[in-house]
């Protein structure tokens, strides 16, 4: 798994990574299929721990372009997970109520708490994407950006919470394979946006600012991942990988019973 995690101050050059490498995994598709499976089972007991311990909490941010997966991936690697101690938010355009307050405000009030996984789809990395390609802002704003991101998540470590971050690269071929299969299928209509568009026009613009955010902010205490995500099996069982090696390495125990409780107790 660590081949795929972007050490902190090394250079990006996302052409040089193949989105459709499936080399982490050895055997057939088949294979691992069922491989995932045996890793949701492994996550919904590791979720469960989490927040029986309730002493840890895990942020799981993604990242990727349009059709890069992020909507299939929480509905695939989160699956068996028990809602009551997983948490969804998508980041949007910003709401006036956000606009007058700094980038990160809307980030921090979606934190996890103790015993909870909260996914981001999309995240307070848009403020150093989106807000770059379409200078919402100036470079001097978003350059600062980095460093504050930086602090943020460290923060959020030194207070209990797990960082994890995976960028979901996909090629512009497979791109336009998915954005062709929205347009022919009518359940998916809702999903297009004329924004797809715009934004694939512009494909090196994000490119260059994928690069930048990858080489800038994969720290330490909260690493990227760049997960090839042109096979959507081999994405969801990387992340999936990532994710119970992880929660495993966190210490999580089971919660005693006081002393005054026991199977005599109950009469």
């Amino acid at each position: 798994m660590n081949r795929y995690q972007i050490r902190p101050g090394r250079r990006v050059h996302l052409d040089r990574y193949d989105p459709r490498d499936t080399s982490g995994h050895k055997g057939t598709k088949a294979g691992a299929l069922l491989e995932s499976r045996k890793l949701l089972v492994k996550l919904e007991k590791l979720q469960e721990l989490l927040y029986a311990d309730h002493s840890r909490k895990v942020l799981v941010v993604l990242e990727g372009l349009d059709t890069s997966g992020k909507d299939g991936t929480i509905r695939h690697v989160f699956e068996g997970v028990n809602p009551q101690g997983v948490r969804v938010h998508s980041f949007r355009s910003p709401t006036p109520d956000e606009m007058y307050h700094d980038f990160l405000w809307r980030a921090h009030q979606q934190a996890p708490g103790n015993g909870e996984i909260v996914i981001f789809n999309r995240s307070h990395y848009e403020d150093v994407l989106v807000v770059r390609v379409d200078n919402l802002v100036p470079k001097s704003v978003w350059k600062r950006r980095y460093r504050q991101i930086n602090e943020f998540e460290r923060y959020l470590t030194e207070e209990g919470a797990t960082v994890l971050k995976f960028y979901l690269h996909i090629s512009k071929l497979e791109q336009k394979k998915r954005l062709q299969e929205r347009l022919a299928d009518t359940t998916k209509h809702w999903k297009f946006s004329r924004s797809d568009l715009l934004d694939r026009r512009r494909w090196p613009q994000f490119m260059a600012a994928y690069e930048e955010m990858l080489e800038k902010t994969s720290t330490d205490c909260a690493p990227w991942y760049l997960i090839p995500s042109d096979n959507k099996w081999f994405r969801n069982l990387l992340v999936s990988g990532i994710l119970v090696k992880t929660l495993g390495k966190l210490d999580l125990r089971w919660p005693s019973l006081p002393p005054e409780f026991n199977a005599t107790a109950i009469r």
